[in-house]
């Protein structure tokens, strides 16, 4: 196997890797909003279907990479479809990107007495907001999957070539020994047997 295809797999996996937690993440609010009656926004929708769509497609083209290399140019054209179907989920996500999904909050105060003289203040923790957060990581996977979808596609192009030049050193091959074949048995030979023979029967 030609670097380019071990590379195109390398990244295949990343892909798969990358939008499965992505799926996972935005189904968790599909869910959420079809069990209380309400519409999935459609920033959050055509994210989730990107990512469904994608990751089928990755896993696809990994299990039948031998029969995809055949039609790398198609792999590549449908890789380069996925890149800007990402695009146009991650720009209708964008308004997740100046979120701010994590602070500091206070839980309470505290008073030490140290004899001499007392401290006291406020106790903080780390706040998540997890729904923000799994949005963000979401919108984040979406834009590494722009990038790996572009890889793929180039390496999709790579990988045509290599075979291309396979299939030719082949056919030079078979051309080859067809024309030799056709010396071996050539007119001449076949001609001059056949009036041999007729001389000696006569």
């Amino acid at each position: 196997m030609s670097f380019s295809g071990l590379s195109f797999i390398f990244w295949r996996i990343f892909q798969i890797i990358t939008l499965i937690p992505t799926l996972g993440m935005l189904a968790w609010f599909v869910d959420w909003y079809n069990s209380r009656g309400f519409l999935t926004p459609r920033s959050i929708l055509i994210l989730f279907i990107v990512s469904v769509l994608g990751a089928a497609w990755a896993m696809g083209t990994l299990f039948l990479y031998t029969r995809a290399k055949h039609s790398a140019k198609f792999v590549a054209f449908i890789d380069l479809l996925f890149m800007g179907a990402f695009i146009g989920a991650v720009y209708e996500l964008r308004g997740i990107s100046d979120a701010d999904c994590s602070n500091w909050v206070s839980d309470g105060s505290y008073n030490a007495d140290l004899g001499l003289f007392n401290i006291s203040g406020n106790t903080y923790e780390w706040n998540v907001d997890r729904q923000c957060a799994m949005l963000k990581a979401s919108w984040a996977f979406g834009i590494m999957n722009i990038i790996f979808f572009f890889i793929t596609a180039i390496l999709a192009l790579l990988v045509h070539r290599h075979h291309r030049n396979d299939d030719r050193v082949v056919v030079k091959r078979e051309v080859h020994r067809s024309r030799h074949g056709h010396r071996s048995r050539s007119p001449r030979y076949s001609h001059q047997s056949h009036s041999r023979s007729r001389r000696s029967y006569v």
